[in-house]
């Protein structure tokens, strides 16, 4: 009889990727069917996230409640960025858990199963050449790894000390990837990496150098393929080619993420961005200018240690300029294994509420008259879920949300839709 699996993921894309890793590579091994219901699985799995905020004590609350609700024999794992970085200490504080992998040991979870009290966090371990088996959680859409791991040091982020050094995947595994999801059904790919456009720098083997442009060149003569989208692109490696290929390729989808993080140039050096409001600003003009109905989202962290209110007013004045889309917006907080957890002048948290709500409030502004300038436009909308009320949900190719009316036939299909309603995150419209 087949065991069922519980499986909690956190965090982004990448996490989320990798979930659908540690599915694939339990139901060609270990014949696994999923499961929403806690108490009847026989195995449950949390895969963290290091970057939300109080991700250690979120953990062992999570883990407190799976221990208390699942069956007597089931077992729990933990995987992820937070196992990474505390390993043994889990299970030393929780010594029902069963086993801990890290971010970069995701292939090693059918030996983790057998193997009570395991802990595999090496973040240097290479699974840029593992065959994973094949599972997706969406059927017209693949996301695939393009790199593992990170070689930046912003000063907040403890992602390089859960995910290690990167490494870029061989192209013709990607693309192989790819060509198998698109034969299965997907018409649309979403290529992932901590900083995708500095693809091709150092791979495990002594290959050639190459760039993410080219990449993007070569994945988008895979025949059946419509479309192509990334995240996250870095500023720092957004250079006059690569905007260009954004703009010009048209598999490419007119929507990117260009993580601002902070606008005051000086605080982008205390961060160790490695840019300048200026160049950041240069390049999302260069971006706007080619392609006029780009959606651009972002990051942004308020309250940086030492941020001055003057400071952060840069950070507004960038907002205003450039306009963003979508604003994925957090105070600061200090991560374990970061320099800016011991940087002197922390900002008070009452101080740092009032700059989140001032990015949010003028956020909104901003959304509703770009929501609303939709109307009466038209877009190519791919379809991919048919809901309860009669409506079909989809996405445009800048990545609005898109509701119609409409049955299970949209599904799979990329169709015009003309606009007839706006609302701050989503559209509604009609087949045209």
């Amino acid at each position: 009889m087949d065991k069922k699996l519980f499986i909690e993921t956190l965090g982004c894309a990448m996490n989320v990727r990798d979930t659908e890793h540690i599915i694939a590579e339990l139901n060609k091994h270990h014949s696994y069917s999923q499961t929403d219901i806690l108490q009847e699985a026989d195995l449950i799995i949390i895969n963290t996230c290091s970057v939300r905020e109080k991700p250690v004590a979120k953990l062992f609350s999570e883990l407190g409640v799976f221990n208390q609700k699942k069956k007597p024999d089931a077992k729990i794992g933990v995987c992820g960025c937070t196992a990474s970085h505390l390993g043994q200490q889990i299970i030393n504080r929780a010594p029902y858990v069963d086993f801990v992998l890290g971010a970069r040991n995701v292939s090693k979870i059918s030996q983790a199963i057998e193997t009570k009290g395991m802990v595999a966090i090496d973040i240097n371990n290479d699974e840029t050449n593992y065959d994973f088996a094949d599972f997706r959680t969406s059927q017209y859409r693949c996301s695939v790894n393009i790199s593992l791991g990170c070689d930046k040091s912003c000063t907040f982020c403890i992602v390089p000390a859960t995910r290690g050094e990167e490494i870029s995947i061989p192209s013709e595994l990607i693309i192989g990837e790819i060509e198998k999801s698109v034969k299965s059904g997907a018409k649309e790919v979403f290529l992932l990496g901590q900083n995708v456009n500095n693809y091709g720098t150092r791979f495990s083997d002594d290959r050639e150098k190459t760039s993410f442009t080219q990449l993007l060149k070569d994945i988008s003569q895979i025949e059946g393929l419509e479309r192509i989208r990334f995240t996250s692109p870095h500023p720092l490696h957004m250079d006059d080619e690569f905007i260009e290929e954004f703009a010009s390729n048209p598999k490419i989808c007119k929507q990117i993420h260009v993580p601002l993080q902070a606008g005051n140039s000086r605080v982008l050096k205390d961060m160790k961005r490695g840019y300048t409001k200026e160049w950041f600003l240069n390049r999302c003009e260069k971006i706007r200018s080619l392609v006029p109905d780009v959606r651009i989202s972002t990051d942004i962290i308020v309250a940086f240690p030492g941020e001055s209110d003057e400071e952060f007013l840069d950070t507004l004045d960038v907002i205003e300029k450039v306009r963003f889309d979508t604003i994925f917006n957090f105070k600061y907080s200090p991560r374990p294994h970061t320099p800016a957890q011991n940087m002197p002048n922390q900002i008070p948290d009452d101080i740092a509420s009032q700059r989140l709500q001032r990015v949010i409030e003028l956020h909104k502004e901003h959304q509703d008259e770009i929501m609303h300038g939709y109307v009466g436009k038209t877009f190519e909308v791919l379809f991919e879920d048919l809901k309860p009320n009669g409506e079909v949900f989809g996405y445009s190719d800048n990545y609005t949300s898109v509701f119609v009316k409409g049955s299970e036939e949209l599904l799979g299909k990329i169709v015009p839709v003309k606009i007839t309603q706006a609302f701050r995150t989503s559209l509604k419209g009609e087949v045209v």
